[in-house]
């Protein structure tokens, strides 16, 4: 007389195929889940003051450079001081709401404490000029800032992402004076400038140099 049914002449195989599904399940739960791309993409801060990047960047087609004044000299951007806000706004809006909190530190000199949406970590070096005087697009990386009301992070920022650009043979960089161009299109002969930039700066590009990024 039998004490097990017949299906446990099997039960080691189901068992196994059980436990790799498991893990592969769980592996991929983290993998996504846990990553940039669902942790980070989409971020989008209530900042102090309602500013609005598809006003000024895009229907008052301000340069990005009038504001972020480091973006072609420092490894930093530059979030503007308030001197730069009032440039403007000690002749335009001076009675609005919305600008009580610019006009107070205008008027006190404490710094507005914007929030930051676009980090890395600590352990990671990027520098702005250097890629914005490479012919890297800011849209490449931030999103068309223009169409936004209210800035949100687009990309991951992973490393995998930044070595995807690194590695590639054809990697988004346009002519210096269109870096800011939120509506730039490729010329007919794109793929003629992408080749003869990649010889000119393919070893520029740190693949495989860790301290390049890493200091």
């Amino acid at each position: 007389m039998q004490l097990f049914p017949r299906w446990t002449n099997n039960f080691t195989g189901i068992f196994l195929i059980g436990v790799f599904l498991l893990l592969f399940s769980l592996s991929s739960f983290i993998w996504y889940y846990g990553s940039p791309y669902y942790t980070d993409v989409g971020y989008a801060p209530v900042q102090p003051v309602p500013y609005s990047h598809k006003l000024h960047a895009g229907d008052m087609g301000i340069d990005c450079r009038y504001c972020h004044v480091g973006v072609e000299q420092s490894y930093s951007a530059v979030i503007p001081p308030t001197e730069t806000c009032m440039g403007c706004h000690t002749y335009v809006k001076t009675d609005s709401e919305k600008l009580k909190l610019v006009r107070e530190s205008w008027e006190t000199g404490k710094p507005i404490e914007w929030i930051k949406v676009h980090m890395l970590p600590e352990y990671a070096y990027f520098n702005h000029s250097v890629h914005v005087n490479s012919g890297v697009a800011c849209i490449s990386c931030h999103g068309n800032i223009a169409e936004m009301e209210v800035v949100y992070q687009v990309k991951p920022l992973s490393m995998d992402w930044c070595l995807d650009c690194h590695r590639s043979d054809t990697p988004e960089i346009r002519p210096k004076n269109e870096v800011t161009n939120m509506y730039w299109t490729p010329p007919a002969d794109y793929d003629d400038f992408v080749s003869s930039w990649v010889e000119q700066h393919g070893d520029e590009r740190p693949v495989g140099d860790c301290q390049k990024c890493h200091r």
